[in-house]
C-alpha cells in the first residue's frame, strides 16, 4: 500500500505555469488595477439600477421622478456595456503585450 504524496518534492517555477508576480510585472500590476477598477464601476452601476428602479416604483405617477429615474437606469445599462467593452479590450491588449 503507497501513502499518499501531500507536498510536491520539486519547486515548481511560477513563469512555467503562466503566474506572474505583479511587484515585477507591471502588465501584471495594470491588469490588477484595471480589474479593481472594472470591478467596483460594475457595483456601483448595479446599485444605481436598483435604486432608480425603487425610485420608478415608488414615483406614484409623479411624471418628472418616473423620467428622472428612467435616465438613471439607461445611463446605468450604458455605463455596463461601456464597462464591459473597456474590459475586454483590456483584457486583449494586455493579454497580446504579455
Amino acid at each position: 500500500m503507497s501513502t499518499p504524496v501531500l507536498f510536491a518534492a520539486e519547486k515548481i517555477d511560477p513563469n512555467s505555469i503562466g503566474l506572474t508576480n505583479p511587484a515585477t510585472d507591471p502588465n501584471a500590476l495594470l491588469g490588477n488595477v484595471l480589474n479593481t477598477v472594472y470591478f467596483w464601476g460594475g457595483i456601483v452601476a448595479v446599485l444605481v439600477i436598483i435604486v432608480a428602479g425603487y425610485f420608478y416604483v415608488t414615483s406614484a405617477g409623479n411624471g418628472a421622478q418616473t423620467k428622472r429615474a428612467q435616465e438613471a437606469i439607461i445611463g446605468a445599462a450604458v455605463g455596463l456595456i461601456v464597462i464591459a467593452a473597456a474590459f475586454t479590450i483590456t483584457q486583449f491588449v494586455i493579454g497580446s503585450i504579455g
